[in-house]
């Protein structure tokens, strides 16, 4: 595992599209929400960013619809960081629909939708990209992984 806690939330009525499934809009919501989970547990957490001024900031991604998630549905998200450098990281969320809203996905399970994402860490102030701290730095070392094989994509050319 990551050494990352799941991250858990439960899709609202308000989230249900006219085709009776979760909107698109809502699964960036919660992928947003995950990766601000991200950030607590790499010390990029609210205190990081008032003291400093730097904060993270996604400048790419990528979602992969999976499957229809319905209203009510228990989501867990798995986050994977799968590399960092000097002022950016590269990551990963799988959404999971659980049995209850402290289930876990079970081990062959697959998911609903997946996000990666790139990440610069930014000075507000600077208004450009900034170094990691050597802390949050290591921290993002210590959860690499290696890529699930879905990363790394792009869309395909319509023909």
């Amino acid at each position: 595992m990551t050494g990352l806690p799941l991250f858990r939330s439960t899709v609202r009525p308000e989230w249900i599209d006219y085709n009776g499934h979760m909107s698109e809009a809502f699964y960036v919501l919660v992928f947003g929400h995950a990766t601000d989970a991200l950030m607590i547990g790499t010390g990029l957490d609210s205190g990081y960013r008032e003291s400093t001024g730097c904060s993270l900031y996604t400048v790419e991604s990528h979602i992969r619809f999976l499957r229809d998630v319905p209203e009510a549905a228990h989501l867990a998200l798995r986050t994977r960081v799968l590399g960092a450098a000097a002022r950016k990281a590269r990551f990963v969320h799988e959404m999971y629909v659980v049995p209850g809203p402290e289930s876990e996905p079970a081990p062959d399970a697959a998911p609903v939708a997946t996000t990666e994402l790139l990440a610069v860490h930014v000075d507000r102030q600077a208004g450009r990209a900034a170094g990691f701290p050597a802390a949050v730095r290591r921290r993002f070392t210590e959860l690499t992984e290696p890529a699930p094989d879905w990363a790394g994509r792009s869309i395909a050319a319509v023909s």
